[in-house]
């Protein structure tokens, strides 16, 4: 070779090797890029939890960030649609490279993109789980107690503690939820070895007049109904109810009516409507559980809801964990870390978060009793402790 040759050579050999150091030092010292995936708009919309989320990595990139990198957050809205669910996670997953997703809410993404995690062997830390799929993925560990176990407790309070008969079941079925609800009712009869006066699985989303439901549980002999509705459900299910003059029924529902709206809206309440808040009661003010996510919530002008308290949590987990990983942070180390961490405990849930290696994450059983009485306006807390689904 000549000489000139030779340095030709030489020169393009130190120029790919110098690439090749920059490309790593580049990778382990460039932005940790998180993903989500939520409903931000369309019919039905979560955006606390995303909002939360980012909020806590925002405060932990203004004190440096994780090992000297930024975490850089990207929300992204599935609008409600399943097409819309499936290229925000390509998205965020195949281009940007994501290494985790934390703190997505949404009512079909679970369904929709659970699969494409596992071949991308990426994880989820679900900041609110909502449809079944999000309960039983390998990749997909949701932060909230979801709407199954959250019906299996309030049968239990209704049950148990209350110590009410005649409890009967007024259903809003979307998609596949059917056989979750009913394994949720299965679980509290084989606890208490009771059952349902009464169902009707067939209460549509949406409805404008729930008054024929209402009758048929009435003359059914239902003394407590529980329902899983969303807030303008419920709101005309309790209207149609105390239409019909049926004050003394008991409303065991779900955290998805928990908000200070709902309860500004409802006036008559029948014998009360019960709740297991899915986190500690957010309308507890002064409670030392919530403190600090109260405190960073309003500093950011983010609403005061159980979204943003799973969103909350969810990008705390996350931290938790990636702060305990020795070298480069990347997809790899963070789904190694999340599959091998120890239980984390923290004040604002009853049950300890994994991540770990099973095959379905659904291990969140506990919820904090309160209830809405008629013409208050207010939740009220009703225990002093979690109520929790026994193990098996």
């Amino acid at each position: 070779m000549k000489p000139a040759r030779r340095l030709v050579a030489l020169a393009a050999a130190v120029l790919l090797a110098t690439a090749g150091c920059a490309g790593a030092e580049s990778g382990s010292s460039g932005p940790i890029v998180v993903g989500s995936v939520n409903a931000l708009s369309g019919a039905a919309t979560f955006p606390e939890a995303s909002q939360a989320a980012k909020a806590v990595f925002d405060a932990a990139n203004a004190s440096g960030g994780v090992n000297g990198r930024q975490i850089q957050y990207k929300a992204l809205d599935d609008k409600g649609d399943p097409a819309g669910a499936a290229a925000a996670a390509r998205e965020v997953v195949g281009r940007d490279e994501a290494v985790a997703l934390v703190g997505s809410s949404s009512l079909i993404e679970c369904e929709i993109n659970n699969k494409y995690y596992e071949q991308q062997k990426i994880l989820s830390i679900q900041g609110i789980g909502v449809d079944p799929a999000c309960f039983s993925s390998p990749n997909i560990a949701p932060v909230n107690v979801g709407p199954y176990h959250d019906m299996t407790l309030t049968l239990l309070y209704g049950s148990e503690t209350l110590k009410l008969d005649d409890i009967c079941a007024l259903l809003e079925i979307a998609g596949n939820t059917l056989p979750s609800y009913q394994a949720a009712i299965d679980e509290w009869s084989a606890i208490t070895g009771k059952k349902l006066k009464y169902l009707d699985a067939t209460v549509p989303y949406g409805g404008s007049d729930y008054t024929s439901y209402i009758v048929k549980a009435r003359n059914a002999g239902c003394k407590a109904i529980t329902v899983n509705p969303v807030e303008p459900d419920s709101i005309g299910q309790l209207k149609a109810a105390a239409a019909q003059g049926w004050n003394d029924v008991t409303w065991l529902l779900l955290t998805s009516v928990y908000s200070e709206n709902y309860a500004k809206a409802i006036t008559n309440a029948g014998a009360g409507v019960y709740v297991p808040a899915e986190f500690y009661p957010f309308t507890d003010a002064t409670s030392p559980q919530n403190k600090d996510w109260r405190e960073l919530m309003m500093k950011n002008g983010i609403p005061l809801t159980s979204f943003s308290q799973g969103g909350y949590l969810a990008a705390k987990y996350f931290l938790d964990v990636v702060k305990g990983i020795s070298g480069d942070i990347s997809r790899e180390s963070v789904t190694k870390a999340l599959r091998e961490m120890k239980p984390i405990s923290d004040p604002m849930v009853g049950t300890p978060y994994v991540f770990g290696p099973g095959k379905a994450h659904h291990d969140n059983t506990s919820g904090w009793p309160i209830k809405l009485a008629s013409g208050t306006n207010k939740w009220e807390l009703v225990a002093n402790d979690w109520l929790r689904i026994p193990k098996k």
